[in-house]
């Protein structure tokens, strides 16, 4: 009994070593977070917005468009990106779990049975049947001590990359998000111009109408007629245009959010003049939002677990240390495999210790560093873009909403000149060249001043997106 209790004791005193060991320092470099030299706050003016507004993580719901909401929810359930975005998750999940299942002893179940013929003419002499069975049972393990923090490192690396491939999917549920609302306000804006150019027609078909009756009348000439016949035919085309834009944005929100056969009626309701502006963001928009985008948090797992691929790569430099174990019976009779008689087992330790390679091990370490400082450089890179982004949607913003003033004023301006003419010219004061040219001005200034609205409303798009969504929610 004293050999198999001091073997016993081995195995304890083992495993109390590796338990001690797993608190240790790991070898390899361990992460800290890199401080960039950003400027604290957005270089772009901000205008403050003195109205209240309830703050949301759903910032497209500021539309209040309950369309434009039941497409996104279509989009984030539907959209293959989507799908593909939960199976990497899935994926480094299951690739976490394995690793951190390396941390813990395998132990595996083996049994055999064999029936053999042994010579009889051998040098030794054969006591029993040359013929005999022989069964054997056993559990056995293979357990690799984690001295040097290697299998730590691997779990380190493998949880980031699960992290990783989460904020990638919020990265997709935010880029689509946001084409799905562009897209939507696009097909408004489009759906505006159209309403626009049908009641600029109108206007065209009764010119052309009056037209007609004074040339009946012997007041105006056939050319004037001509003139308003080709100014109704020029809206036509342009109404032919826009309605093609149309089906083409509904094409494409309707594989943005897997509903290939998607119908969205016309009408005033949602027109994009009448939908309600967005919050503005407060002056001072402090530059540490950037951290709240998933890109950059996506950037940042990638580096930590490049960061351990270093101590993963030099722990090979190591020594690697297992314990191996073997408990069974083996007999020649199935009846008698069970009795005290026929155990057997064995309790080793193995040593792989590297001596010479012509540098591999060593070459890898420079790999994962290498590789290291990419991933850094790819940080600090989304980083910086980011901060230009959110720079440029300010600026986009602000600039569209006051070359919308300006068109909007401008729109006024050429309705009161096309509203002269016309009472010019059925006076008899005037040409009607000069209705064709105020008549084309207004349609022009008209269609410019819903296409800066549809612009604007784009640029907000455009400005959440780049925040990573709501900037009072983050």
């Amino acid at each position: 009994m004293m050999p198999y209790k001091k073997n016993i004791n081995m195995i304890l005193i083992c495993l109390a070593v590796e338990a001690l060991l797993s608190g240790c320092q790991s070898i390899g470099p361990d992460y800290l977070r890199q401080v960039f030299n950003l400027p604290e706050k957005f270089s772009e003016p901000v205008v403050t917005d003195t109205a209240e507004n309830t703050a949301t993580k759903a910032w497209w719901k500021h539309y209040q468009d309950a369309k434009l909401n039941e497409l996104i929810e279509s989009s984030l359930q539907n959209n293959t990106d989507i799908q593909l975005a939960v199976a990497r998750i899935e994926e480094a999940d299951a690739s976490m779990r394995e690793v951190g299942a390396s941390l813990f002893p395998e132990v595996n179940f083996s049994a055999d049975t064999a029936r053999t013929k042994v010579t009889e003419l051998g040098a030794f002499p054969v006591f029993i049947g040359p013929i005999r069975n022989n069964y054997t049972f056993g559990f056995n393990t293979n357990y690799e001590l984690d001295f040097w923090g290697k299998i730590r490192r691997s779990k380190e690396a493998a949880t980031a990359n699960a992290l990783a491939s989460r904020y990638s999917k919020k990265t997709v549920e935010l880029s689509l998000i946001g084409l799905v609302a562009s897209n939507y306000l696009q097909l408004r804006g489009i759906e505006a111009q159209i309403a626009v150019t049908k009641d600029n027609q109108r206007s065209r078909q009764d010119s052309l109408n009056l037209t007609q009756r004074r040339l009946d009348g012997g007041i105006a000439s056939s050319l004037e007629v001509s003139q308003a016949e080709v100014a109704v035919s020029n809206l036509n085309a342009q109404l032919i245009e826009l309605n093609r834009l149309r089906a083409l944005t509904l094409h494409q929100l309707a594989v943005l959010t897997g509903v290939l056969d998607l119908k969205l009626e016309e009408g005033n309701k949602a027109d994009i003049r009448t939908l309600p502006v967005p919050p503005i963001p407060p002056a001072g928009l402090p530059s540490a939002l950037l951290e709240n985008r998933p890109d950059i948090r996506q950037a940042e797992q990638a580096l930590i677990a490049e960061n351990a691929q270093i101590g993963i790569a030099k722990a090979a430099l190591y020594p690697s240390i297992s314990l191996t174990g073997n408990y069974g019976g083996e007999s020649l009779e199935l009846g008698d495999i069970l009795k005290s008689g026929a155990r057997i087992w064995t309790l080793g330790l193995d040593l792989d210790l590297p001596i010479f390679d012509s540098g591999k091990r060593k070459s890898r370490v420079e790999q994962a560093t290498s590789k290291q400082k990419k991933a850094l450089a790819q940080y600090q890179t989304t980083i910086q873009n980011a901060f230009r982004e959110v720079n440029d949607a300010l600026v986009t913003r602000r600039l569209n909403v006051e070359r919308e003033q300006s068109l909007s004023a401008s729109e006024a301006s050429a309705k009161k000149a096309l509203t002269v003419a016309e009472n010019r010219y059925k006076a008899g004061y005037s040409a009607y060249l000069e209705v064709l040219d105020a008549q084309r001005v207004y349609n022009d200034a008209a269609l410019a001043n819903v296409q800066a609205r549809q612009a604007t409303s784009l640029a907000i798009v455009e400005l959440f997106k780049v925040l990573g969504g709501d900037w009072r929610e983050n």
